[in-house]
């Protein structure tokens, strides 16, 4: 999905009555960034990121269970000090970035042993337009782990696992703090270093709790775990290549199993079950089921990064996320929210979750700290050498365009339907006219059934019913409201009036 200008007159009245509209039979052409997204990216710094991710590999180990009292050393220490960062980037910004700790009892469990008090260190930046009720969060996990996930003595330095996407979260929060004076964002941002994610995703699944029980509107989620590196255990090197994992359907699918079964987890109270199954199952028997929240944000992140930085690809992968794997999203997708996870193109698993040491040919370990290393041996860890900063900060980048241009934009339109009463070769679609008066009109966008982005698209103007030339039975639509600034919201998908 691209988007295009926005080519609308700002008095253009609102109108009732259906406009035929001529199918467009390019692409949409994308927007250039705008100047304020521009010195936004350029600000990104690496060499900040990797000053940032050394100092939290230097506390030896941040194990969610580690030393909390130490000034020096454990999760307590590390957790204090990303606290302290942001407070020095909230005060530069002229207190609009807002920092709190927020500690919560992990109770105990199959990888906290006892009642354990957890904090996570959220940074806002509270939205100053109509739709401010709109939250977009971006995560990084600040513990981390080694071979054994109960060790909670040993060196645990996870430089790209995940300080690396720690890194990137506080970098975000600064560079896009320092610029909501010159053009504010209408939606909240939320910047989250969470700890507990090597034990079960226990930071993140308590802000996603305490935001579907406040009634959050949490338009979109990412967690950045893993954005270290650009090469792989065989040699693969990709710098310009960044996976995206976004699906909605498959957690949904699980949830609502387990609930008709009378088995929902404990974790999901029974009313979120119902709640999900009254927001998203008429898209899912619709046909929606490539459509859902988590897909629409998905697409519009793909777009953003790949329009801002030239020669960069996400690749959108359908997947909740990899086999065997699980990321901070996770909780968010199984309280109905879009979420979505960014990690990097390849993985070296000699770099993640390993006791730090050399492996020799004669079948010997030797930890990295004794010298001389046996000449040829392999190295374990996650250590900085294997992070390639200037991965993380393009990585940061792509969070960036996608982020600011879903802030700057208005909330999607709701009541989208298509008109499925007639036969018929045209296609109807109409929609609820939003209140916010920042939406000056809107678009059509569709694609073919096997296509995973949006293909074309149609500035239709400030109407709230369309009739489009062009076969309902053959392709995917999706409406967008645009924004005075000239942004476009998340797709909605069209459920079928009969």
């Amino acid at each position: 999905m691209t988007t295009r200008p926005l080519l609308l007159s700002l008095s253009l009245p609102l109108l009732l009555g259906a406009t035929a509209v001529p199918a467009q039979t390019a692409p949409p052409a994308a927007t250039a960034p705008a100047t304020e997204l521009q010195q936004m990216l350029a600000e990104v710094s690496a060499q900040r990121i990797e000053a940032r991710i050394r100092k939290l590999v230097g506390f030896g180990t941040r194990h969610t269970l580690s030393d909390i009292a130490s000034d020096t050393r454990g999760i307590g220490a590390a957790r204090r000090w990303i606290t302290a960062e942001l407070n020095a980037c909230a005060k530069a910004s002229g207190g609009r970035l807002r920092v709190e700790e927020q500690s919560f009892i992990e109770p105990a469990g199959r990888r906290v042993p006892q009642p354990t008090e957890l904090v996570n260190v959220v940074a806002t930046l509270p939205g100053q337009g109509a739709s401010k009720g709109r939250y977009l969060v971006v995560s990084g996990h600040y513990d981390s782990r080694n071979s054994d996930v109960m060790d909670s003595l040993g060196e645990a330095p996870g430089a790209n696992d995940d300080a690396s996407g720690t890194a990137a979260v506080m970098e975000l929060a600064c560079v896009m703090a320092r610029h909501a004076d010159r053009l504010p964002f209408d939606a909240t941002l939320v910047f989250l270093a969470v700890p507990g994610e090597e034990q079960g995703l226990l930071g993140a699944a308590q802000w996603a709790r305490d935001a579907r029980a406040q009634g959050l509107n949490v338009e979109g989620m990412i967690t950045n775990d893993i954005i270290g590196s650009s090469r792989g255990d065989a040699g693969q090197h990709d710098p310009r290549r960044l996976r995206l994992f976004a699906d909605g359907l498959d957690p949904l699918l699980r949830l609502l199993m387990q609930g008709q079964a009378n088995r929902a987890p404990s974790e999901v109270d029974a009313r979120t079950v119902a709640a999900l199954q009254a927001e998203l199952m008429p898209l899912v028997q619709a046909g929606g089921g490539e459509d859902l929240p988590t897909q629409q944000f998905g697409r519009h992140l793909k777009a953003a990064a790949e329009a801002a930085l030239s020669g960069f690809t996400v690749q959108l992968i359908q997947r909740r996320d990899r086999y065997l794997r699980g990321g901070d999203h996770l909780p968010f997708l199984e309280r109905g929210y879009a979420a979505v996870r960014f990690t990097e193109p390849f993985e070296n698993f000699a770099h993640q979750h390993q006791n730090p040491r050399v492996d020799c040919d004669d079948g010997s370990q030797h930890p990295l700290s004794e010298t001389p290393r046996c000449p040829g041996g392999k190295v374990y860890g996650d250590l900085p050498e294997f992070v390639d900063f200037g991965y993380v900060a393009d990585v940061t980048r792509a969070n960036l365009a996608g982020l600011a241009t879903l802030a700057w934009a208005p909330a999607p339109p709701r009541g989208v339907q298509l008109d499925a009463r007639d036969l018929g070769n045209d296609t109807t679609l109409e929609w609820t006219a939003s209140s916010d008066p920042e939406v000056v009109g809107y678009r059509v966008v569709w694609r073919d059934t096997d296509a995973a982005t949006w293909q074309q698209s149609r500035d239709v103007g400030a109407v709230t019913r369309v009739t489009l030339p062009i076969s309902k039975d053959n392709v995917v639509f999706g409406v967008q409201a645009l924004s005075r600034k000239g942004y476009a919201s998340l797709a909605s998908f069209p459920l079928p009036r009969r």
